[in-house]
């Protein structure tokens, strides 16, 4: 495949804690942008896992993500591999970045109100908040279908709020999960994705039960920045 510079930055390393996400986001984008042309074919996995700096599994995981949300195809056999959709959903320019300004400002709005529940909460939580939030993974673990993970979601980010005992952080996140839905609402939801989210649920629990602050904020400002990664990957063009 020959390559611009442009493209040539599509395949540079990525960086942890959100190498999924941002594996998602480098090549939605690359689609949406065209650098990644409609019925071109990806290095093979080996080699496009060793440019990133990836495990294969991370890697198939996003090909997979790619795959249900119609940017890619893949195909077995000989001749076989993974290749970019014949109609991929193509951004209308180049230019700009892939989220508009009001997008980044209900982004940015959703750190502050969520990062500040989660100290509160870490503080405040009782054993009643938390078996609540235990309830919501687990309902989410256990969703027969998208819209019940996004109930039990929003729920869960509210539900911080609540622990947090705080009424106007409460009407905060509610306004927030409200715009957050409109946002989701526009993307593909890949089993992966939501996996990988729900995970960071339980972690951020745990981290509660233990009123360890300072990880819970690091476990949040990355949970949300896989979020934004996703929709910077998947959200189609307007």
């Amino acid at each position: 495949m020959e390559r611009s510079a442009a493209l040539d930055a599509v395949f540079e390393p990525v960086a942890p804690p959100t190498t999924f996400e941002e594996t998602v986001e480098r090549l939605g984008t690359a689609i949406r942008l065209g650098l990644l042309a409609a019925g071109s074919r990806l290095p093979p996995e080996r080699d496009l896992a060793r440019e990133l700096q990836i495990s294969r599994s991370t890697l198939r995981q996003a090909l997979t993500t790619l795959v249900q949300s119609g940017h890619l195809i893949s195909q077995r056999g000989r001749g076989g591999g993974t290749f970019v959709s014949a109609a991929p959903p193509l951004a209308e320019s180049n230019d700009g970045p892939p989220l508009g300004s009001e997008t980044w400002a209900v982004l940015d709005e959703r750190v502050a109100v969520e990062s500040g529940a989660i100290i509160l909460a870490c503080e405040r939580a009782s054993e009643e908040d938390t078996g609540r939030l235990e309830e919501l993974v687990e309902r989410m673990a256990n969703a027969e279908d998208f819209e019940e993970y996004r109930r039990a979601d929003m729920r869960f980010h509210i539900g911080l709020a609540e622990a947090a005992r705080s009424p106007r952080l409460i009407t905060s996140m509610t306004e927030v999960q409200g715009q957050m839905s409109a946002l989701i609402a526009r993307i593909a939801h890949p089993e992966q994705v939501l996996n990988r989210s729900n995970a960071q649920h339980g972690r951020l629990v745990a981290l509660l039960c233990r009123r360890d602050s300072r990880r819970a904020v690091r476990l949040m400002r990355d949970h949300l920045e896989g979020t934004e990664h996703i929709l910077a990957g998947l959200l189609p063009a307007s």
